[in-house]
C-alpha cells in the first residue's frame, strides 16, 4: 500500500512539474508577442516621424497623429515589459528557457547630474578564514538615476573589492537590489513615474518632454518599461488590497465611462469601482478601494468583480447589477442599497433656477414647486445623516428608527399622493417614479445603521477619472485599461487612507523585494508609516 501512494506521489508531481513547464512556456510565447508587438508598433512611430519630417506639413493634426502613435507604442511598450517579467517567473520553476527582450543600447546617464557616492562598508574581517589582513583591489560601480523634487542626481553605489593576504580569497559585498531589472532608475523617480501618469494623469510622452527640458533625455520605450516592470512588482500589495476590500459587509459600487483607443475610432470602455469604508459607521477595518476596467458597460462585468462577495452593495439603480440581488445567487444574494444622493439630484435640476435657465437659454426657468419640496424633505433626512454620522451601527440604527423612519414615511406618503395627480410625461413624475419603483432599496438604510445615505464614497473615487479624461484623452489599449485601473487601486486606497501615494510608493518598491511574504501587510498603506515617522520611532 505504501508502495502504490508514492507511486501516486511521483505521478502528481510530474503532471505537475509538466503543466508548469506548459504554462511557462506559454508565458514565454505570451511575452515574444508582446514583444513583436511593442517592436512593430515602435518602427510605425519611427516611420510615421521620418515621414513627417521629409514630407509632412507640421500641422496640429499630425501631432495629434503622433502623440496618438505615442501612446499606442507606450501601451504596447509596458505590456511587454509586464510579460516578460511573467514569463521569467514561470520559467523559474521549470527548465523552460527564459524570454529576454532585445533592448536597444541604452543611453549613459548625464554627466553634467551630480554625483552621491553611496560606499557599502567593507567587511572587517576576511568571511572565508576571518583573517583582518584584507587589502583594497578595487571597486565596482552602479549608477542608478534618483530623483529629489526638481532636482536631479545620480547615485553610485560604490562596492569595494578586497582580498585577504592570508588565503587570497577575494571578498566584495552584494550587489544592491533594484526595483527594475537592469536598475537604471531609483524608486523615488519610480514612484514620481507612476503616480505623474496614473494619480495626476500625465502621460508618459509629456513626462518625457517635461524631463528633457530640464537636462535628463529618457527615450518613451524606457519609461514605458519601467512602469510595466513597477505593476509586475506591486501585484502582491495589490492582491492584499482586493482581499481586503472583499472582506468588507458593505460595498460601495459605481462605474464612468473611459475611452479606448480603436481602430479608426475610441470606444468607450468602462471602469469600475468598489469601496470599502466603515468609518460612518465606526467600524475600525481601514478604508480601500479596488478599480476594474472593461470594453463595455454588461451586467456580467460587477456580477464577475463580486462572484464570492456576499453582503450590502451601495449603488445607484442601474440594471447591471440587478443578478447580484437575485434570489438564487450563490453564494447569496446581495441586499440592495440604493443613492438618495442619485434620487435628490433629479429633483434638484428641476429646483436650480440658474440650471434651469443655462438648459432653456433664453427661455423663462420654470421651476417645479413639488421639486422644491421634495429637495426640502430629503435634505432634512440628511441633516439626521450628519449629526450620527461616525457613531457605532447600533447607534445609528436606533437614532433613525426615532428620528429619519417618520420623515421616510411622510415623504413615501406624499410622493405617491403626489405622482398620482401628474402625468407620465412629467419630469417631477419622473424623478418620482425612479424612488417610488425601488423604495425598499432606498429605505434599506432603517434597517440596518451600517448601511449609508448616499453612495458619494464610490464617487469621489470615480472623481480623479472624470477630471483626467481631458489629459490623457483615453486608453490605449485594454490592457491599458486594466494597468490604469490596477495603479489607480494603489493609489485611491492610499489617498483613503491620508497617505502620500508617491511617498508611499517609493517607499514600497525599495523595500517589497526584500521584504518577507509574511510581512507584506506592513506596506499597506493604513500600517505604512513615512520614514521620517519610522526614525523617529526608532
Amino acid at each position: 500500500m505504501g508502495n502504490e501512494a508514492q507511486a501516486e506521489i511521483d505521478s502528481l508531481r510530474e503532471r505537475l512539474a509538466a503543466a508548469e513547464a506548459v504554462a511557462a512556456e506559454v508565458a514565454r510565447i505570451k511575452a515574444i508577442n508582446a514583444d513583436l508587438e511593442a517592436r512593430n508598433a515602435l518602427l510605425e512611430l519611427q516611420n510615421e516621424k521620418m515621414r513627417r519630417t521629409l514630407f509632412g506639413q507640421r500641422s496640429e493634426r499630425t501631432r495629434h497623429l503622433l502623440d496618438q502613435m505615442e501612446l499606442t507604442f507606450e501601451e504596447y511598450e509596458t505590456a511587454a515589459s509586464g510579460d516578460e517579467l511573467l514569463a521569467a517567473l514561470a520559467a523559474a520553476k521549470t527548465n523552460v528557457a527564459p524570454f529576454e527582450r532585445k533592448r536597444p543600447a541604452r543611453k549613459p546617464l548625464p554627466e553634467h547630474l551630480p554625483r552621491e557616492r553611496v560606499v557599502i562598508a567593507a567587511p572587517a574581517a576576511c568571511p572565508c578564514c576571518g583573517s583582518d589582513r584584507l587589502c583594497k583591489l578595487g571597486e565596482d560601480i552602479t549608477e542608478t538615476l534618483e530623483v529629489v523634487p526638481r532636482q536631479w542626481k545620480v547615485v553610485q553605489t560604490v562596492r569595494e573589492k578586497f582580498s585577504c593576504r592570508d588565503c587570497e580569497k577575494i571578498t566584495q559585498p552584494p550587489a544592491p537590489f533594484h526595483v527594475t531589472p537592469r536598475g537604471l532608475f531609483g524608486p523615488s523617480f519610480l514612484a514620481m513615474l507612476l503616480f505623474e501618469k496614473f494619480g495626476a494623469h500625465q502621460p508618459l510622452n509629456r513626462q518625457r518632454d517635461r524631463y528633457a527640458r530640464e537636462g535628463v533625455d529618457l527615450s518613451l520605450s524606457t519609461l514605458a518599461d519601467q512602469v510595466g516592470a513597477c505593476t509586475a512588482a506591486l501585484m502582491p500589495l495589490y492582491l492584499l488590497i482586493e482581499a481586503h476590500v472583499l472582506a468588507a459587509e458593505r460595498l460601495h459600487g459605481d462605474d464612468t465611462t473611459v475611452p479606448v483607443l480603436a481602430k479608426t475610432k475610441t470606444d468607450t470602455g468602462r471602469i469600475w469601482t468598489y469601496v470599502r469604508d466603515d468609518r460612518p459607521f465606526g467600524g475600525p477595518a481601514p478604508p480601500a478601494a479596488i478599480f476594474h476596467y472593461s470594453r463595455d458597460r454588461r451586467g456580467e462585468h460587477p456580477v464577475g468583480h463580486l462572484r464570492s462577495w456576499r453582503g450590502i452593495l451601495q449603488a445607484d439603480a442601474y440594471a447591471g447589477y440587478n443578478a447580484l440581488f437575485h434570489g438564487g445567487r450563490l453564494p447569496a444574494p446581495l441586499t440592495r442599497a440604493l443613492c438618495w444622493s442619485h434620487a435628490r439630484r433629479y429633483f434638484f435640476e428641476l429646483a436650480d433656477v440658474a440650471a434651469q435657465l443655462k438648459k432653456r437659454r433664453k427661455k423663462a426657468a420654470v421651476i417645479s414647486p413639488l421639486a422644491v419640496e421634495a429637495v426640502r424633505r430629503i435634505d432634512a433626512i440628511f441633516d439626521i445623516e450628519r449629526a450620527i454620522n461616525g457613531r457605532s451601527a447600533q447607534e445609528r440604527l436606533a437614532l433613525r428608527q426615532e428620528l429619519s423612519a417618520p420623515l421616510v414615511a411622510e415623504l413615501e406618503e406624499w410622493m405617491r399622493d403626489s405622482r398620482s395627480k401628474l402625468s407620465k410625461n412629467s419630469d417631477v413624475a419622473e424623478a418620482m417614479d425612479y424612488m417610488l419603483k425601488a423604495w425598499p432599496a432606498f429605505a434599506a438604510f432603517l434597517n440596518d445603521g451600517r448601511i449609508c445615505l448616499s453612495n458619494n464614497a464610490a464617487e469621489r473615487a470615480l472623481r480623479g477619472i472624470a477630471l483626467g479624461r481631458k489629459s490623457w484623452l483615453f486608453a490605449g489599449s485594454d490592457r491599458g485599461g486594466q494597468r490604469t485601473a490596477f495603479m489607480l487601486s494603489l493609489i485611491g486606497t492610499a489617498k483613503l487612507n491620508d497617505i502620500d501615494p508617491q511617498a508611499w510608493l517609493a517607499d514600497v518598491l525599495a523595500r517589497i523585494a526584500d521584504i518577507p511574504q509574511n510581512r507584506l501587510h506592513e506596506l499597506l498603506p493604513w500600517n505604512w508609516r513615512a520614514p521620517e515617522d519610522q526614525r523617529k520611532a526608532a
